[in-house]
């Protein structure tokens, strides 16, 4: 696992996902590797990134996609097994507008846990508050 990890070191170096500590190393592939995440929100938040410094998963080859996702699925089945949960929020933040903060595309894994909040319904959609609840407005 470390000499694919060392293939994406020092890629660039102003990137904090090109420049990743090895004591955050959850797995690695050819296509990808998976780390913790430095702020995370709840337990086991991982963080999948592509090999290539993209600034967008779309950049990638429709094949390095399929390559990511097929990573993303291992990681979920071995978080799922790891801490024994069954739930998980799966996003990306795609572009500054949409609060992409690194610019080195990334998918974030966050297992969810029943009861972790009062009222999960709406998941994702409480990126903008007003909007979350929507079976409220019908």
């Amino acid at each position: 696992m470390k000499a694919l990890w060392s293939t994406l070191r020092n890629q660039h170096g102003s990137c904090p996902f090109c420049e990743v500590e090895p004591a955050k190393l959850v797995s690695a592939c050819e296509a990808a590797i998976a780390i913790k995440d430095s702020y995370p929100i709840t337990e086991g938040h991982t963080l999948v990134l592509p090999r290539s410094h993209v600034k967008s998963i779309f950049d990638l080859s429709l094949l390095e996609q399929a390559a990511l996702w097929a990573f993303v699925a291992e990681i979920r089945l071995s978080l799922t097994r790891e801490l024994s949960v069954e739930a998980f929020n799966i996003g990306i933040n795609d572009g500054a507008d949409a609060g992409q903060t690194i610019e080195h595309a990334h998918i974030h894994l966050i297992p969810r846990r029943k009861g972790d909040v009062i009222d999960p319904r709406g998941g994702i959609r409480h990126i903008i508050p007003a909007k979350a609840r929507y079976w409220e407005k019908e």
